[in-house]
């Protein structure tokens, strides 16, 4: 009962109330921006982390702009029944050259976190032009648009050095940009072999692990299914978390208290 009636004081007297909503601000922003002081600490040190390639960041713009976030997060939580369904929980690293990043929080449709490499290319193409083809108890509406519409990747050179400006440095081979002069001169080129599986050797020397080929079965025309597919087929893919796990003590003992 005195919590009330002091609560009521509270809310009668202006001045007080402006102070404790004074005091309540400075605590959220205290929460909100110490864990930046201990940013290297935060983004764990994992190898094979890099950038998207030109045809994956194109695809991710897509899922993006068609609001695939809205019903599918990318980030798995260090729960055992998370862990059971969809695999090891996510790490900041990987997130690290998202922007903006795409953890999500709710889930109409299933995780995507490590999604990449589960199903083929065909099933892909075939659930986002008719989701309920493949799941018929799926909710999901239809982007069959997407294998009709060329890819406009006209400005994609722009846009790497626009990341570079925003985003996190690429640590590989003492590259202290997101992206290195010759990825960006190369970016249209790559793209365009990304999508029709040439120079394979090149592109994964400078996107290790990139996924090649037709994506959407039109070798003749590089289509956003194209550059979605991509983009779906490498989530997940690049941190071998067995080597990981073996190599950092710190992270396996923070595992075992979140068990």
């Amino acid at each position: 009962m005195s919590l009330v009636n002091h609560h009521a004081k509270l809310e009668k007297n202006a001045i007080l109330l402006m102070v404790a909503i004074f005091i309540t601000v400075i605590i959220g922003g205290l929460v909100e921006i110490m864990p930046l002081f201990t940013i290297k600490s935060t983004i764990e040190p994992v190898g094979n982390v890099r950038p998207y390639s030109p045809l994956e960041l194109s695809g991710r713009n897509i899922y993006v702009r068609e609001g695939c976030y809205l019903c599918h997060s990318q980030m798995i939580r260090p729960f055992r029944s998370e862990r059971e369904r969809y695999g090891h929980y996510s790490l900041a690293a990987e997130s690290m050259y998202g922007h903006p990043f795409q953890w999500g929080s709710k889930r109409t449709g299933p995780d995507l976190a490590r999604v990449g490499g589960k199903y083929s290319d065909e099933w892909h193409v075939a659930h986002l032009k008719d989701p309920q083809s493949v799941v018929p108890e799926s909710v999901m509406p239809g982007y069959s648009h997407l294998a009709d519409t060329r890819l406009d990747y006209g400005n994609i050179q722009e846009h790497l050095e626009t990341l570079n400006v925003v985003g996190m440095p690429n640590p590989k081979e003492g590259v202290d940009t997101m992206y290195s002069q010759t990825m960006v001169e190369k970016a249209k080129a790559d793209l365009e072999n990304q999508a029709r599986g040439n120079n394979a050797k090149g592109i994964r020397s400078r996107y290790p692990k990139a996924v090649m080929g037709d994506f959407d079965g039109k070798p003749k025309t590089i289509t956003e299914m194209d550059a979605m597919v991509a983009y779906l087929q490498m989530l997940g893919t690049l941190v071998d978390f067995t080597s990981w796990e073996k190599g950092l003590n710190k992270t396996e003992k923070q595992e075992k208290l979140w068990r």
